[in-house]
């Protein structure tokens, strides 16, 4: 961790973020095989799922959705981090990802939460970041909280 990070376990990070595939073809038994990597989350359609609380879901889930989070291997207030950290763990980018993405109707995105109270904090995605997410056919996006 950088001298300028604050994070205790007592505190809750200000930044994480998620790779998330979803779609209503979306297998995510097909994604965890891909990446060789077991998700955080995933859902597979017309099937209860897991939800965050530990409780299976009272309904089917409407689709699927393979998910990977930053959250508890990283504890920095930054995003760059966060979003490194996806980027080594997935072996992104990718260059087949678009193309199997699209052969299951799959959007494929990168979700960062980014707790602003004070107003004064600005999201650091890295250019590069947003740059290989457009390449591979994804998007990035910022879940501010004030």
């Amino acid at each position: 961790m950088r001298p300028d990070e604050k994070f205790t376990s007592t505190t809750h990070a200000l930044a994480h973020a998620t790779v998330i595939i979803s779609g209503d073809s979306v297998s995510p038994e097909f994604w965890t095989s891909y990446f060789g990597v077991q998700p955080d989350r995933e859902i597979i359609k017309g099937r209860p799922f897991q939800l965050p609380s530990g409780k299976l879901s009272p309904h089917p889930g409407k689709l699927g959705l393979w998910a990977i989070e930053s959250r508890s291997a990283i504890h920095s207030d930054h995003l760059a981090p966060h979003l490194q950290y996806l980027k080594s763990h997935l072996g992104l980018p990718r260059a087949d990802l678009r193309d199997l993405a699209a052969m299951q109707g799959a959007k494929v995105a990168l979700w960062c939460y980014w707790m602003n109270e004070a107003g004064d904090r600005v999201p650091d995605v890295p250019d590069d970041i947003r740059a290989m997410m457009e390449a591979m056919g994804g998007t990035v996006e910022i879940d501010e909280y004030r």
